[in-house]
């Protein structure tokens, strides 16, 4: 069910779910949906509500674990469903926008794929930093943010399952 959202926060998803960041679950990673490609882990999931997202939900997205997902829609009326990463393996196409940010205070960049180049979200920094900055400055900011399309990307454990070959076929 989708709930309305709170003015823009920055906390970890461990803190919001109320599970121990030192918990024994182990890191789950996600994987680019087109190539395969680990682009985020479970551990760098960061929460970032914002108020001009149309809906935000709890879901089992990654593991068993409930994490906040977000509705946003672009300009174009295409809707995304995002998660969003303290840090991810993505290529930033510097220039960051401020025009149409679904994070007010915040300019992005559309972020993608190191391997196949395919749309996997967006990189978010303060508005007031330059329109480009480098993977070292954006990755060491605590005030920067990787939002990734649930749709594009695949869960490591799920991606094991599709390789396995059923018993009746080996010999």
């Amino acid at each position: 069910m989708w709930l309305v959202l709170v003015p823009l926060l920055l906390l970890p998803v461990s803190r919001l779910s109320g599970q121990n960041a030192s918990q024994d679950s182990p890191d789950e990673l996600l994987l680019c949906r087109s190539c395969g490609l680990e682009v985020a882990a479970s551990r760098d999931l960061r929460f970032v509500a914002s108020a001009l997202a149309l809906a935000q939900r709890n879901d089992t997205v990654i593991g068993e674990r409930r994490v906040p997902v977000q509705l946003f829609q672009n300009p174009q009326g295409l809707r995304f469903q995002v998660l969003t990463f303290k840090r991810a393996a993505v290529h930033r196409h510097w220039p960051a926008e401020e025009q149409f940010s679904w994070f007010p205070g915040h300019s992005w960049a559309v972020a993608t794929c190191p391997r196949c180049h395919s749309h996997l979200g967006w990189s978010f920094q303060p508005n007031v930093w330059p329109r480009h900055v480098t993977d070292e400055e954006f990755e060491e900011s605590e005030e920067t943010f990787v939002a990734l399309i649930i749709d594009r990307l695949l869960q490591e454990n799920f991606a094991a399952t599709l390789l396995l070959v059923p018993k009746s076929y080996r010999s």
